[in-house]
C-alpha cells in the first residue's frame, strides 16, 4: 500500500485516506523527533553522559529506520514498538542524571505515544511511563516537586488520551459515512473497486472463486410516482433487511444505484450464487411491502474469471441484468463467460416465478 498516494486516489477511498494520513503523521513525528534528539547526542557526550548518548543514538537509529521503511517500503518498522521503550528509558535516565533538564522531554514523548501507537497500547505504555517517572521524581526531587511532576505528567497523558480517542471516533464515523449508503446502510461505490479487486486477487493467487449478484427492483419508479418518495425509501430499507437475512456474514451488500443492489459472495461458484439469487428474488416477491405494495426484482449472476479486471467482471453482470430485464423481468440470468474460460457446473437459470413483475 502506497503511503504517499496521490490526493485523487485517497479521495476515492476514505479508508485509504484515513490510513494514509495516519502514516503521514507517524512519518513526520519521527522526522521531528530525529531532528530534536540528534543534537542531544553530542551535548550529552560532551557532558560525559556516555550511556545516555548511546541510548539517544538508538532512539535516532529507530526514528531513521521508521522513516526509511515508510518512505521506501510503506511499512511501519516494528509497528512503532521501540519508540515507547526508548522514550521511557531515555527520559527516566536523563531525569535521574540531569534533573529538570531531562524531565522536560518526558512530556512530548508521552503525548507522542497516542499518535504513534493504537490507543490501548498507548494507554498501557503511558501508565508505565508515568509510574517510572514518578519513581524517578520521588528519588530525584523534593516531595512538592514530585507531586507536581506526577500530576502534571498524568494530566498531560489524560488530555492526550481523550483527544486521541475523540479523533479516532471521528475518523471511524467519517469513514462510515463516506463508505455506506445513508438510507440503507449498505456499502456504496467508494468501496466497490477495492473489494472486487481483492476477490480477483484471491482468484488469481489461490483459485478461490467468488461471484457477484446484481439485483434491480422492477418498475420501482412507479412506487415513487404513486405512493411518493418516502414510501420508496421505506421499501428500499425493508428490502435491504430482507436481503441481509439471506446473506452470510462474509457476504457484502452494496447499493450501487437508486434501486440497484450488488451482493459480493466470497468462496462461491456461479451455480451456488444462482441458487442464492433465486432465493433473494423470492424473499422480495413473497410478501407485499408496506402492507400493499407488491414488488418483484430482476437479477444477474457472474463468477469472476481468470485474468479479468473488476470493471469487466461487473460489466458482464450488468449485461446479464439487462438481459433479465429484456426477457420480461422477475428472473435471474447468468452472465456469459469469456470464450477462453472453462465453464463450471453452473446449471441453467430459471425464472423466479411464472409472471413478470408489474405494479
Amino acid at each position: 500500500m502506497n503511503l504517499f498516494a496521490s490526493p485523487d486516489t485517497m479521495a476515492t477511498n476514505p479508508t485509504l485516506a484515513v490510513l494514509g494520513f495516519k502514516r503521514q503523521l507517524v512519518y513526520h513525528l519521527h522526522i521531528w523527533a530525529f531532528i530534536a534528539v540528534a543534537p542531544l547526542v553530542m551535548v550529552q557526550w560532551q557532558h560525559g553522559n556516555f550511556l545516555l548518548s548511546a541510548l539517544l543514538i538508538l532512539f535516532c537509529v529507530n526514528a531513521a529506520l521508521v522513516i526509511l521503511f515508510l518512505r521506501l517500503r510503506s511499512v511501519y518498522f516494528l509497528k512503532g514498538r521501540l519508540f515507547p521503550i526508548l522514550a521511557v528509558v531515555c527520559a527516566a535516565y536523563s531525569t535521574s542524571i540531569n534533573g529538570h533538564a531531562g524531565l522536560y522531554w518526558a512530556y512530548p514523548a508521552a503525548i507522542a505515544l497516542f499518535f504513534l501507537l493504537p490507543l490501548k497500547e498507548a494507554i498501557v505504555c503511558n501508565i508505565i511511563f508515568v509510574c517510572v517517572m514518578a519513581v524517578v521524581s520521588f528519588l530525584q526531587f523534593p516531595e512538592a516537586d514530585f507531586w507536581r511532576i506526577t500530576f502534571s505528567l498524568g494530566l498531560s497523558c489524560l488530555f492526550a488520551m481523550i483527544f486521541a480517542w475523540l479523533v479516532g471516533r471521528l475518523q471511524q464515523e467519517l469513514t462510515r459515512l463516506a463508505t455506506t449508503d445513508p438510507l440503507t446502510g449498505c456499502l456504496n461505490r467508494s468501496q466497490l473497486a477495492d473489494i472486487l479487486n481483492s476477490q480477483i486477487q484471491l482468484r488469481e493467487r489461490y483459485e478461490r472463486v467468488s461471484s457477484l449478484v446484481l439485483i434491480d427492483l422492477d418498475y420501482f419508479k412507479t412506487i415513487n410516482d404513486r405512493w411518493g418518495h418516502l414510501a420508496g425509501d421505506r421499501v428500499l430499507k425493508e428490502m435491504t433487511i430482507r436481503l441481509r437475512k439471506r446473506l452470510r456474514e462474509s457476504d457484502q451488500l452494496f447499493r450501487i444505484g437508486g434501486e440497484e443492489f450488488m451482493v459480493v459472495l466470497p468462496e462461491t461458484r456461479q451455480k451456488d450464487a444462482d441458487t442464492l439469487a433465486h432465493q433473494l428474488l423470492t424473499s422480495i416477491s413473497a410478501r407485499p411491502f408496506l402492507d400493499d405494495i407488491k414488488l418483484t426484482a430482476s437479477a444477474s449472476v457472474a463468477e469472476v474469471c481468470r485474468g479479468e479486471t473488476w470493471s469487466v467482471w461487473l460489466n458482464r453482470a450488468d449485461q446479464a441484468l439487462y438481459d433479465a430485464k429484456a426477457k420480461g423481468r422477475n428472473q435471474v440470468v447468468n452472465a456469459a463467460r469469456p470464450s477462453n474460460e472453462p465453464a463450471h457446473t453452473a446449471g441453467p437459470s430459471t425464472p423466479a416465478s411464472d409472471t413478470s413483475a408489474a405494479i
